[in-house]
């Protein structure tokens, strides 16, 4: 079988395979994608390749029905939260299109000596490799590919096993609105392929979503051949709840939190980490919300919770829940799984030493902790090599700027669970990687900023 298929994780039927890239089709498209990058920011001005990248926006809104019936299909994504991911992936999209002009604009900076200003441009670097996962296939890509475009970088994009039909869907997509066919090349390229691409000194950076895994792997081969490299990898999220008046409309957010997506989220609530006086309470509420909420069909309209992605997530998925209980976790819900088929579970009673503390699980399971107190929380917190996300939820604002400040990781959301926009960075610290996507940062990432300062005023 081909590495790259589409199998419908809901029945186990292979759809269709694809083949991989030669080695000569490889050399073509990275030879096209840099010769690309030579001529086509030259010959385009930003706010001419704004304008393809804002109808490239609106094309997946259009398409968006099709689109999201292929999410159903390679990875078990319910209809209605396919139509959420295209709509905020049309929502980059534009806000790039809208603003790129201005986020790119030259810097004026007046020399400390008196002697004339300084200008610094953001200049594209060339042919830049992105390697996008299967749980978000398009919000994924318009976080990688929207920046880079308007900035006149050239995109090789190596998608997910799993998501090939997503990825030629896009491809096309980006040529119907007007994006060269050598500046966006789709490649169904192995993992051999890939450190052969990294290696090319025409590809001049490389950006990756995925496992703690894949990006140590990428970081050793980028780093090996100097390339700039940005990494969104695993989170293991806290979810913290230190105080509420509104303790219905938290369980509202925790759900959506962890079962959204199947739980198959980076910056998901993973461990909800609840303070003594609220501990009984929220469990209770948590577990009558996820009994309420069963695994159903994904087309079906109504469908909150699909199934994982595929056999060998739901194994291993599967596999962390048997070890957690065996080294002395609760379960306090669920656990049943048909298929690739997970019901909602909760699991209590999660000691520090357990590997479930310390691994990120991949599906609708949520492990609930106990906190003394706000420092215990914190701790709790903290307590983990990933850094990606955090969600706080108190209603003193004072302690929501102590406890805020005192978290590992690259975001907070305080009081809410999809407070992230466009415009604001995306990434993590610790083994959750570097680098920032989405707003003016990720325009900063793979650009050249090039100064030039003259000696003295004319």
């Amino acid at each position: 079988m081909s590495t790259y298929a589409v199998v419908n994780p809901a029945t186990g039927q292979t759809i269709r395979e694809y083949p991989t890239i030669t080695a000569d089709e490889l050399n073509t498209a990275i030879t096209a994608a840099d010769a690309t990058a030579h001529s086509w920011p030259t010959q385009t001005t930003i706010a001419e390749r704004a304008e393809i990248v804002s109808h490239a926006g609106e094309l997946f809104i259009e398409r968006r029905q099709e689109l999201a019936e292929i999410l159903g299909r390679e990875m078990g994504k319910p209809l209605t939260s396919a139509l959420h991911e295209l709509e905020f992936s049309a929502t980059i999209y534009q806000y790039y299109a809208e603003h790129a002009e201005k986020l790119l604009a030259d810097e004026h900076i007046d020399l400390l000596s008196g002697e004339g200003s300084a200008l610094v441009r953001h200049v594209p670097l060339g042919a830049i490799l992105g390697i996008m996962p299967w749980n978000y296939p398009y919000y994924q890509v318009a976080r990688f590919a929207a920046p880079n475009l308007v900035l006149g970088n050239t995109v090789l994009l190596k998608g997910a096993p799993a998501c090939p039909e997503s990825s030629a869907a896009m491809a096309d997509i980006f040529h119907q609105a007007g994006i060269p066919t050598d500046a966006y090349i789709n490649l169904y390229a192995t993992n051999e392929q890939v450190e052969r691409i990294i290696a090319d000194p025409r590809v001049h950076g490389v950006s990756l979503t995925g496992s703690e895994r894949a990006g140590s792997a990428v970081a050793e081969i980028a780093g090996r051949h100097l390339k700039k490299v940005v990494l969104e990898l695993g989170g293991s999220d806290p979810f913290i709840v230190l105080q509420t008046d509104d303790l219905d409309a938290v369980i509202d957010h925790a759900v959506h939190a962890r079962l959204e997506n199947a739980g198959q989220g980076c910056n998901a609530a993973k461990r909800f980490i609840i303070v003594d006086d609220l501990y009984e309470p929220f469990l209770a509420k948590l577990v009558d919300a996820f009994k309420k909420i069963t695994p159903a069909d994904p087309t079906l309209p109504d469908t909150v919770l699909g199934p994982v992605s595929s056999t060998a997530a739901a194994d291993n998925l599967e596999d962390q829940l048997r070890r957690a209980l065996d080294q002395g976790a609760t379960l306090y819900l669920g656990g049943k799984r048909e298929g690739n088929f997970f019901e909602p579970t909760v699991l209590t009673d999660i000691n520090p030493n357990n590997t479930a503390a310390k691994e990120e699980f991949f599906g609708p399971i949520a492990q609930v902790y106990r906190a003394a107190n706000e420092d215990d929380a914190i701790h709790l917190a903290n307590n983990t090599t990933f850094g990606l996300g955090s969600y706080l939820i108190t209603d003193d604002p004072d302690q929501a700027h102590r406890v805020a400040n005192q978290l590992d990781t690259g975001m907070v959301y305080v009081n809410y669970v999809e407070a992230g926009g466009v415009e604001l960075p995306f990434g993590g610290i610790k083994r959750s990687g570097f680098g920032r996507e989405s707003g003016r940062y990720a325009l900063e990432e793979f650009a050249n900023k090039n100064s030039s300062a003259p000696p003295s005023n004319p």
